[in-house]
């Protein structure tokens, strides 16, 4: 978070969300004489199969006490250019989550890239939850993705959160979120699952690929890079944006977590690799396919990816794509909007050929397209 401006989780989220300015509410009662009534045992409320709420703020305070110890504050100071000239220094502060990857022996602290962008090793400072001060060894980071990983050496062994399944979690299931916020280190918030699979959020023009967890846990500036917690004390997300009505960023209850299992497949390979090899078809996409669009074109439900332009001597061009063609399926997966579809296409190894069958001219028909790097064609092609 930027010293000078009381900073951000990262840039607003541009989705409309609507406040709600409430005071005290009444609740009337008349005070009638009705019939004695014959007294009868207390009702139980407990719905079965849920936890009573002071069994559920035991659990709690289990999965805090059994992850906190892993979570870590970030500071990293930058050196920015001014508007007018000349250079400032800024400090951005985050939160960070130490765990370990199956048959690897090294100790990683995963954030976003936001946190650390433009920081130096020397110039990045982690905080553990016991008051140890420990600097990066290395960093990886894939800012198409907001991912950072985070090497640590120690003395001592560290503490580790286990990573869980992102793909398990459900609407509704109950969430922990960590991190410090405002500076305020280890602290906990709690929440559920609001949806998954959330792609339309505007995060600037650097984050590509979106596929996030949506929760309504409290996540404010300086919670960045801060873990997302299932029931069974494991990391199912990397906190990474909120929506900010108006600019303002303080939790609306709407906030964004990068799922695990997406995480861990960046980290691995830009532990194995260096670099992410990303897939590239050559073709860009429309903001979003309305409802007057689909009818319009004779869909019968707002879904798929709309071709916008077609690059000259691409794979999709070579393929027989064509500007206006809705992307129905890849590989015979339904695509849900935009974001999904670049999302299928980035997640193909270049080097293989993908079917993609699009709506016509109110027909379906398919095409294979050989996928290529993304690396390759950035020089000349932009998103």
């Amino acid at each position: 978070m930027s010293k000078s401006s009381f900073s951000r989780l990262w840039k607003p989220v541009l989705i409309a969300a609507g406040s709600f300015m409430g005071g005290m509410v009444g609740v009337c009662t008349q005070s009638l004489w009705m019939p004695a009534v014959e007294a009868q045992s207390p009702v139980s409320r407990t719905i079965p199969g849920v936890p009573d709420p002071q069994a559920l703020g035991e659990r709690f305070n289990q999965v805090a006490r059994q992850v906190l110890p892993a979570v870590a504050a970030i500071e990293a100071r930058k050196t920015l250019d001014k508007p007018g000239g000349g250079k400032r220094q800024v400090e951005e502060t985050g939160s960070g989550i130490i765990v370990k990857f199956d048959r690897r022996p090294e100790y990683f602290l995963l954030t976003n890239n936001h946190v650390i962008s433009g920081s130096e090793l020397n110039q990045i400072t982690i905080q553990l939850a016991d008051g140890r001060l420990l600097r990066p060894m290395q960093v990886w980071a894939d800012p198409k993705t907001d991912v950072a990983v985070l090497r640590l050496e120690a003395p001592e062994p560290l503490p580790t959160a286990p990573l869980g399944d992102s793909d398990s979690m459900q609407v509704g299931h109950w969430v922990l979120a960590m991190g410090s916020p405002f500076g305020l280190n280890q602290t906990v918030t709690h929440g559920i699952i609001s949806a998954v699979g959330r792609g339309q959020v505007s995060l600037g023009s650097t984050i590509l690929i979106k596929d996030f967890l949506q929760t309504d846990a409290a996540i404010n500036p300086g919670s960045s890079g801060g873990p997302l917690i299932n029931m069974q004390g494991e990391v199912i997300g990397i906190n990474t944006a909120i929506a900010s009505p108006g600019g303002v960023s303080i939790s609306s209850g709407v906030a964004f977590s990068i799922p695990i299992n997406l995480y861990r497949r960046i980290a691995l390979e830009l532990l194995e690799r260096g670099r992410i090899a990303r897939g590239f078809i050559g073709l860009q996409v429309a903001g979003g396919l309305d409802t007057a669009q689909a009818l319009k074109l004779g869909l019968d439900r707002g879904i798929g990816a709309l071709v916008d332009v077609v690059y000259a001597d691409s794979p999709a061009a070579r393929a027989g794509i064509k500007p206006g063609d809705v992307i129905l399926e890849v590989d015979q997966q339904p695509v849900r909007h935009e974001n999904h579809f670049i999302n299928l296409i980035a997640a193909t190894a270049p080097g293989r050929t993908v079917t993609l069958t699009v709506w016509r001219e109110r027909r379906r028909l398919s095409f294979p397209v050989v996928v290529e790097d993304r690396q390759q064609h950035e020089s000349r092609f932009s998103r």
